[in-house]
């Protein structure tokens, strides 16, 4: 009795958490997203940039890091959670904290990120050419060959 108990119990929640449904994935990602603000620091380029367009230049160099850095810890904060709580329905699977952090990615006006480099997601792999950044670790080099504006 306790070992079909045991094997109906282990079968409902593997079909509970393993169905598809849209909403644990799209929280997961969401998750992986958030947490790697931590690294992209996408929040505190716009902070500083708006900050020192909209107030002072001064005031984008003090004001504008102290709250980039403060949404940048609130998003990276928001993924921790939502990574270790996809499973788990409630509240909803939507977008939380959106009062405090808005639930995009926000870059910097001046600086809108494009495709990554790599060989899966470039259209023209097959006859051997590949575009990307030059030298990408460089702060501040935007160029890239193969982008045309026409």
């Amino acid at each position: 009795m306790l070992k079909s108990f045991i094997l109906l119990t282990t079968v409902v929640l593997g079909g509970a958490f393993f169905t598809g449904c849209a909403g644990p994935e799209q929280k997961l990602g969401r998750g992986f997203r958030n947490t790697g603000e931590i690294v992209r620091w996408s929040s505190m380029g716009r902070s500083v940039e708006q900050v020192s367009l909209f107030d002072s230049p001064d005031s984008g160099l003090s004001d504008g890091v102290v709250k980039g850095f403060t949404q940048t810890i609130a998003r990276t904060g928001m993924g921790l959670v939502d990574i270790i709580t996809f499973p788990i329905p409630y509240p909803s699977y939507e977008a939380w904290g959106t009062n405090v952090v808005p639930a995009a990615v926000q870059w910097p006006d001046s600086y809108q990120p494009g495709l990554s480099a790599a060989q899966s997601l470039q259209t023209d792999d097959k006859l051997g050419f590949a575009g990307g950044a030059i030298l990408p670790w460089v702060p501040g080099n935007r160029f890239r060959v193969f982008d045309y504006n026409w």
